[in-house]
């Protein structure tokens, strides 16, 4: 089986090209395949440099570059990446990769092994320990409101590690949120299709991540597309 990984992209840290290329051949290394990867710029602003997208081209010849002008938000970059997407499986994870390789590889093994259609990354108390308390408060209020409203055997749905097979990425071209909640509405659309095998993989944060300032004008519009998603 061959593997494609996508990586959304916006406003990486400093040096994100250097973590990218050491991640991708560590992960190739361990999986023992060169994978696709794919990095879908979304808008133009911070460290994305001629620069740093050259030194990449040299360093992954495996690699494609998906670049737009105005930032649509991390759903929409996912989607036109998976939407090219050729491997048998695809992975996708955040650019400046917070899991650690081992948690990509264990997604990775049971797809490969058929043990599911889709995996779907959920984090540990570590994770909670490391987050601000306002991430942490916001993270715990909707997986209560996921356990409420939905019902769904999954309430840990926005962890930035997740994998499928490629016969379930029309599922995922499906979505239509641009921002923070498509996560859920493509786990959500999973268990509504009855025929995907879905199941939580416990994945593990790197020692050295940071956490962004979380932009918390998005609050309001992703609360009205909750409310869209529970008349879906």
């Amino acid at each position: 089986m061959t593997t494609s990984l996508v990586l959304p992209c916006y406003n990486p840290a400093p040096n994100w090209e250097r973590n990218v290329g050491e991640s991708y051949a560590s992960l190739c290394a361990k999986i023992s395949e060169q994978a696709e990867l794919i990095i879908v710029v979304d808008g133009d602003e911070g460290n994305v440099s001629k620069e740093s997208l050259a030194y990449l081209n040299q360093k992954i010849s495996a690699l494609t570059i998906i670049r737009y002008v105005k930032n649509r938000g991390k759903g929409y970059a996912l989607r036109q990446g998976i939407k090219i997407a050729k491997g048998d499986l695809i992975i996708y994870t955040d650019i400046d990769f917070p899991y650690t390789i081992e948690s990509i590889c264990n997604i990775h093994k049971g797809l490969t092994d058929d043990q599911y259609d889709v995996g779907i990354g959920v984090k540990n108390e570590v994770y909670y320990a490391k987050v601000p308390a306002i991430r942490k408060f916001i993270s715990s209020f909707l997986r209560a409101l996921i356990r409420i409203f939905l019902s769904m055997p999954i309430t840990d749905t926005q962890c930035g590690l997740k994998g499928f097979k490629k016969e379930i990425a029309p599922i995922f071209l499906n979505t239509t949120i641009d921002r923070y909640l498509f996560d859920l509405e493509f786990v959500r659309m999973c268990f509504k299709a009855k025929t995907c095998r879905v199941k939580a993989i416990p994945v593990q944060l790197n020692e050295n991540v940071t956490f962004r300032k979380m932009n918390y004008r998005i609050l309001f519009p992703e609360m009205v597309n909750f409310i869209k998603l529970l008349f879906r």
